[in-house]
């Protein structure tokens, strides 16, 4: 009877992930292709899936095979077992959420995403405010339900949905080393920097066309599937879809063809990921991501650890250039290894170099921290935002399109996302540390475009 149980809840979680996957295509749609108008109906789409899924997993029908699937789990393979375990996790969260909440948070966010791409387009932070104010309230909501049921502060109850097991002891303790190291290291490394060849940088136009062939070269090379995927423009780039069909965004700027280039073997990272999860295991709890921070090392592996590499960019000088009609000595490879890996304070996160993007992160976190817990409001929010740029890299934005309304990931309710990049990156560097210890065959095949044996030991 217990097998029993166990492959009927393999069937039902079957069918909550192709709701989830429907849900996924549907935001990239949103974000992409959708008529500004199509903005109401597809808030109303994607808050009934969510309705459904939330019903499936939290019935009593659900409850009881969860109940006699693990009262005796001696037949199942260790697979198995990890995967009812996850089962069971993803129901104890999502129980303690009354659907009503979950509705409501869902039109919320997709309100608040869709008036912040105008916000943000506008330079008007207080067209946005009111939604957001909504979309924070809910997730405190939320977080104080969960906390409650999973003893658990706050803020650490929504940091857990995207990193579980861990909690703001381990954060701060973190993020203090970091703001401890980063403002003597970065001097050190702008010094160092003193010493090299100036950069020249390469001058455009750099045409929107040229830039998209150029990035669907390079991330065929990496290892991108296209009979699988797709690459699309959005506001913000973003990976999404399901593995056998995932799509990943860029944005282009005419002035800099870097920046997008970049973003779009970030985003390439986390697609890789998907495509390579198990086979055996999809739709299954067991065969999803392991967290975002591990989500977030294998795109932050190939953005800072190997694409920035001199053995990349030496093999991608030919490439690039060609793409954009360059010939003088801003196309050759020193300079262009120099122009990537140089280090310099900016007000944009997706943009920043490997030293500086902490401080991005630990601006993030401070602030999403203080908001949860009501330590700051909405109203404090830009003036926060300047305060803390100002301290960690001595810069203020211009304007709240590069400050406070820069990353979707507030409007769009993904609040405790933020340290995932900074862990990320930690275990990024990482993993090719030891990749390149356990392969020596890894570097000299980057040098030839060759990513296969990285790609087979990751």
């Amino acid at each position: 009877m217990k097998i029993e149980a166990y492959k009927k809840l393999e069937s039902l979680f079957n069918r909550i992930s192709l709701i989830s996957e429907s849900i996924s295509v549907l935001h990239w749609d949103a974000a992409t292709k959708m008529p500004k108008r199509g903005a109401h109906a597809r808030s109303g789409q994607i808050a009934e899936l969510k309705k459904i899924s939330h019903d499936l997993l939290v019935n009593k029908e659900t409850e009881a095979l969860l109940n006699e699937a693990l009262s005796n789990t001696d037949d199942l393979s260790l697979w198995q077992k990890a995967n009812i375990r996850e089962m069971h996790a993803q129901w104890k969260k999502e129980k303690i959420i009354p659907k009503e909440i979950v509705v409501t948070l869902s039109h919320a966010c997709s309100k608040c995403e869709t008036v912040w791409r105008e916000a943000k387009c506008n330079n008007d932070f207080s067209l946005v405010k009111p939604y957001l104010q909504e979309v924070l309230n809910l997730m405190i909501e939320i977080g104080q339900l969960k906390a409650e049921a999973l003893n658990v502060p706050l803020y650490g109850a929504l940091l857990n949905d995207y990193e579980p097991g861990f909690d703001c002891v381990h954060i701060d303790k973190l993020f203090t080393m970091y703001a401890n190291f980063l403002p003597e290291f970065l001097g050190e490394v702008l010094e160092h920097q003193k010493m090299s060849p100036k950069i020249i940088t390469p001058s455009g136009p750099f045409l929107i066309d040229a830039q998209r062939e150029l990035g669907t070269k390079i991330m065929r090379a990496i290892g991108f599937d296209f009979s699988q995927g797709r690459l699309d423009e959005s506001s913000h780039p973003f990976c999404g879809g399901i593995p056998e069909d995932v799509r990943v965004t860029t944005r282009y700027s005419e002035n800099d063809f870097t920046k997008s280039l970049m973003g779009i073997i970030h985003e390439t990272g986390h697609a890789l990921y998907e495509m390579g999860l198990p086979e055996n295991w999809r739709r299954q709890p067991v065969g999803q991501a392991l967290g975002m921070s591990i989500h977030e090392s294998q795109s932050l592996l190939f953005e800072m650890q190997v694409c920035r590499s001199y053995r990349f960019v030496k093999w991608a000088t030919p490439m690039i250039s060609r793409a954009f009609k360059g010939s003088d000595n801003a196309w050759d490879p020193d300079n262009l290894y120099r122009l990537y890996t140089n280090v310099c304070p900016s007000l944009i996160r997706v943009d920043a170099d490997e030293v500086t993007y902490p401080a991005h992160v630990i601006l993030r976190y401070n602030i999403e921290y203080a908001l949860v817990t009501d330590k700051m409001t909405l109203n404090d929010l830009p003036a926060a935002w300047d305060e803390w740029m100002s301290n960690l890299l001595g810069l203020k934005p211009s304007n709240h399109e590069n400050g406070c309304m820069q990353d979707i990931h507030w409007f769009d309710g993904a609040w405790g996302y933020f340290p995932s990049y900074s862990m990320g990156a930690i275990t990024a560097a990482q993993f090719f540390n030891t990749a390149i210890q356990s392969d020596p065959n890894i570097l000299p095949s980057i040098s030839q475009g060759n990513f296969d044996p990285l790609y087979l030991w990751l």
